[in-house]
């Protein structure tokens, strides 16, 4: 195991736990809006026309669920009114609005499913409300918001004794969306009270939720921001090579590794010294978070950093050319396979191994992390400058993070959602002939690695059936000639027959001539 720092001193210990907490802040506070962000959903009233709004209403995503994209939900909406669902023991299907006809006990008819359903916010979590929605049935949710936004102005009227909000409420992820499939949107006050109150005079509201990506040519580009210690990509990293390489240059592909800008988080101090201990690299310049929050012992943060800049070396190397990156995707899956411990993640034995095995030239590698500027000085690192830079430009701020032609993927970061996406991202009549085939298969990996769609056993049965149906056709053709052949010799035989009836034909005539005469002999004498 490689040498570590010497423990820190509990002044120091402190010091660098403010900076945890200022890397964590920056995190949030320190990122800004995306230059020309795209917007890659639209929420659009169908019913009453008097709702419709040209380009749609304004609106928010949710940070969990898995939206269709490239697709559209298109149903009813029921408003649950005093149910604000947080409660999954308590929800009633049968109350909201609009009011709907009744069954034979008097009681009103639940929400008839497909529907989406509007919730009002508050109570409970987004992620709560979403999850019991979708238990009850609903297609996707609509929360709307009860509190105004201040630039919104005299165009919003809060409720009493409420204040407006200066910043716009984020549908976020409480850590336990990953059970969530179904879609929702923020509406805002303005817009959320007219939806309502028409519900409420019980005329029938149709409402389309859409997701559509840019698609400005026969390419499609996409990047993932994480770091090499997070869990929830592991999986995604393990098994999407056989996409990107399916895929080919019909795609290009960029991974961003998510480090911290230590000067603006404070690391390093007035004096020009690390603040951050070992968080960071470069005298205080990047930095990542301590996976364990063990300052003593364990993965450091200037590990993760260390890690993270040679994984960019290596796709400068082996994926900037084509977007593929074969090497870059083997290296990754060797090194959780043999290094993702704490013993060897800062291992150079076994860094080179998983190197060697991914058939990366470690010799060039460790070229490119030196002559970027290092991790020791006290000087700009080129590479992790730039990521700093796509950091910023891309305001993401939850890991990990997935863009399609720079529009964040919503949802959990899973292999169907993913390619599903990329496929959604080509322009009309470009759809590369993989997506035309897995898209819409149910099992995507599979039809990626046999090339169609359906398990290896319908193959297998449509095998076994075409052998079947040519052994049926190979016994009605033996049969046909089973039959011609044995006419054949029936006909030979006859002809056999007739040829010795011939032979013997002459003798009968002469055997009847004398017995003729020898009757007439026999004539005279009598």
């Amino acid at each position: 195991m490689p040498s570590r720092p010497t423990p820190p001193s509990s002044s120091i210990r402190r010091a660098a736990i403010v900076c945890i907490v200022g890397l964590l802040a920056c995190n949030v506070e320190c990122q800004e809006e995306p230059a020309g962000a795209v917007t890659s959903s639209k929420l659009q009233i169908q019913l009453p026309k008097s709702l419709t709004k040209p380009g749609g209403y304004d609106h928010r995503e949710a940070l969990f669920g898995i939206p269709p994209y490239g697709g559209s939900i298109s149903q009813n909406l029921y408003y649950a009114d005093d149910d604000d669902l947080c409660d999954a023991s308590t929800i009633d299907t049968r109350s909201g609005y609009p009011i709907r006809a009744k069954d034979e006990d008097g009681n009103m008819l639940p929400w008839p499913s497909p529907y989406i359903l509007m919730i009002d916010r508050g109570g409970c979590t987004f992620t709560q409300k979403v999850r019991n929605a979708q238990r009850v049935g609903a297609a996707g949710v609509i929360i709307a918001d009860n509190t105004c936004l201040c630039s919104a102005g005299d165009k919003c009227h809060s409720d009493p004794g409420k204040d407006c909000e200066a910043r716009e409420p984020i549908m976020a992820d409480d850590g336990s969306g990953m059970d969530i499939s179904i879609p929702s949107f923020l509406m805002f006050k303005q817009d959320a009270d007219l939806v309502k109150a028409e519900m409420r005079a019980n005329h029938a509201v149709r409402i389309e939720m859409s997701w559509s990506l840019p698609s400005p040519d026969d390419r499609v580009e996409y990047e993932l921001w994480t770091t090499p210690t997070d869990i929830i990509s592991r999986d995604f990293l393990r098994e999407f090579k056989q996409a990107a390489v399916a895929l080919g240059k019909r795609a290009y592909f960029t991974p961003q590794m998510y480090i911290y800008d230590g000067v603006r988080s404070g690391c390093q101090g007035m004096d020009g010294q690390n603040a951050c201990y070992n968080l960071c690299t470069n005298n205080g310049r990047y930095c990542a978070t301590d996976p364990d929050n063990d300052l003593d012992k364990g993965i450091s943060g200037a590990d993760v950093v260390k890690e993270s800049l040679r994984r960019m070396c290596i796709w400068q190397h082996y994926g900037e050319d084509d977007g593929v990156g074969v090497q870059w995707w083997d290296y990754v899956a060797e090194f959780m396979f043999r290094c993702n411990t704490e013993e060897f993640f800062s291992n150079n034995k076994c860094i080179i191994d998983a190197m060697d095995h991914a058939k990366v030239d470690s010799t060039k590698i460790q070229q490119c992390m030196t002559d970027s500027g290092g991790l020791e000085a006290d000087a700009q690192n080129t590479i992790l400058e730039l990521q700093l830079l796509a950091k910023d430009k891309s305001g993401v701020v939850i890991l990990p993070a997935m863009y399609v032609n720079r529009v964040s993927i919503r949802g959990s970061l899973e292999f169907q959602v993913v390619f599903k996406a990329i496929c959604a991202g080509y322009a009309s009549g470009t759809l590369p002939t993989v997506c035309q085939i897995c898209s819409n298969c149910p099992d995507q990996k599979e039809c990626i690695a046999n090339g169609f769609c359906g398990p290896k056993k319908l193959q297998e049965s449509v095998s076994t059936s075409t052998m079947i149906y040519s052994m049926i056709g190979l016994s009605v053709f033996f049969c046909l000639v089973s039959v011609i052949q044995q006419r054949r010799h029936q006909r030979q035989m006859e002809a056999q027959v007739k040829g010795i009836i011939a032979e013997y034909m002459p003798l009968d005539e002469n055997n009847q001539a004398q017995n003729t005469s020898v009757a007439e002999e026999d004539g005279e004498f009598t």
